[in-house]
């Protein structure tokens, strides 16, 4: 699931990122996928967060992507000081292991995205525009829980919506991309987000994440 804010950063320039983690294999891996992207600039790699951080503190960088589980300086102590020091800098938390607490520490310091390293090269490389352009990326399946287990505001009334607009909701639900749907549906983007935006005005939320979390509890209710 891919959250997206208004678009600040130009298509046309490189984004900069930097990686990190302490599993060599992984880095060349992550470097390979995001070296493939003719958008992303791989600026250098890191086995800890510690070096990382002082790399950032010398080269301008708009994106980190970073491991959470690492000696020296974990992921999110590394997040954190990302988010005090370097607050331009876009921060991606990357993890094998599918942990609740990890992913909610993440998200309540402002990662900009949450994902498993089963991740496809795809999602990955989608997951570090994203964030260059200030949106949020959440793996489906994390993404699931957040909402089934973590996420439990008050369910609204279920808002009349259209046909149109049902269509790109059930397809937001599954955790499609703006593009995506656009494509799935043979519509253009421009008309995608027109109706995201009046499905958040209808379901009385600000972001895309709360939309999905809102929808199923109105469908639960409605029951």
């Amino acid at each position: 699931m891919t959250i997206r804010a208004p678009e600040t950063a130009s298509h046309s320039s490189m984004v900069r990122v930097a990686l990190v983690d302490d599993d060599p294999f992984v880095l060349t891996a992550l470097r390979t996928y995001l070296d493939s992207s003719d958008r992303i600039e791989v600026l250098s790699t890191f086995s800890n967060g510690a070096d990382a951080l002082a790399f950032l503190r010398r080269v301008r960088a708009d994106v980190l992507l970073t491991d959470v589980r690492m000696p020296r300086m974990d992921g999110l102590e590394l997040l954190s000081r990302v988010r005090q020091d370097h607050p331009g800098v876009a921060v991606v938390v990357l993890t094998s292991f599918d942990d609740d607490q990890a992913m909610l520490a993440a998200l309540s310091a402002s990662a900009n995205g949450f994902l498993l390293k089963d991740s496809t090269p795809e999602e990955i490389i989608r997951a570090v525009l994203a964030a260059a352009d200030g949106g949020t990326t959440i793996s489906p399946t994390t993404a699931s829980r957040l909402v089934a287990h973590h996420i439990r505001p008050a369910p609204p009334p279920l808002p009349q919506v259209t046909a149109a607009e049902q269509a790109v909701l059930d397809l937001l639900c599954e955790g499609y991309s703006n593009a995506e749907i656009a494509a799935r549906l043979v519509v253009s983007e421009a008309t995608v987000k027109t109706h995201v935006s009046h499905l958040m005005k209808k379901f009385s939320v600000s972001s895309r994440l709360k939309l999905v979390v809102a929808v199923h509890h109105a469908q639960d209710a409605a029951r």
